[in-house]
C-alpha cells in the first residue's frame, strides 16, 4: 500500500509515537503534519493583563503560533499553524453562503505568540466571549486545546461523566 511517503520520511518526525501506531494508520498521516494529538487538563490563573500560561506539553503541539477564536460552547479553542491551515482548508470547500456564517469566528480570531515564560496574551474580547476572568482550564482536544472559564468546564466535565454522554458518544464510534 502506498501511502504518500517516502522510506524513513517519518523518522525523527513523531518519536513520542514510535511503536505505538501500526505503520501505515491514519495517525501516520497526521503525525506528519506537525504534532500529536493534544490531552490533558490544565487549571491556570489569567494575570490582570489577561495573560495565561500554555503549559509546554501543549506549546509543542501548538508550535510558535496559536490561532485562538470562539469556540463551541462558550470556550476558545487554540489551534496550531497545521490545525488552522487544515481548518481552513475544509472552508474553502464550502460556499460563501455557509462560510459567511462563521463571520464572528474571524472577526475574533487572534494569532498569539507565547512570551518566554510561556504565557499568551488573550484579547478582552475573547476573554469577554468565554467568561474567562481568573481561574481557567486549558483542555486538549485531539487537534486543538481549548480554554475554558473553571465554573463552565466544571458543568461540562459533570454533565460528561454523570450523565453517561461520554460512554455514549464513545459507544456510537465504535471506541
Amino acid at each position: 500500500m502506498y501511502t504518500g511517503t517516502m522510506s524513513g520520511e517519518l523518522w525523527g518526525k513523531c518519536p513520542h509515537l514510535w511503536g505505538t501506531i501500526p505503520r501505515f494508520s491514519p495517525f501516520t498521516l497526521f503525525c506528519t503534519r506537525g504534532g500529536g494529538p493534544m490531552t490533558g487538563q490544565f487549571s491556570h490563573n489569567i494575570d490582570a493583563k489577561g495573560r495565561l500560561f500554555i503549559p509546554a506539553s501543549l506549546r509543542k503541539e501548538l508550535g510558535q503560533t496559536f490561532h485562538v477564536t470562539v469556540g463551541q460552547d462558550r470556550c476558545l479553542s487554540v489551534y496550531s499553524d497545521e490545525s488552522w491551515a487544515a481548518f481552513m482548508a475544509k472552508l474553502k470547500e464550502l460556499s460563501y453562503n455557509e462560510v459567511k456564517k462563521l463571520r464572528a469566528l474571524f472577526a475574533y480570531a487572534a494569532d498569539c505568540e507565547p512570551d518566554s515564560q510561556g504565557r499568551i496574551l488573550i484579547p478582552a474580547k475573547l476573554r469577554e466571549y468565554a467568561g474567562l476572568t481568573k481561574e481557567v482550564v486549558v483542555v486538549g482536544s485531539f487537534d486543538r486545546a481549548e480554554i475554558w472559564s473553571s465554573e463552565r468546564w466544571a458543568a461540562i466535565e459533570n454533565e460528561a461523566f454523570s450523565s453517561g454522554a461520554l460512554e455514549q458518544a464513545m459507544a456510537e464510534m465504535g471506541l
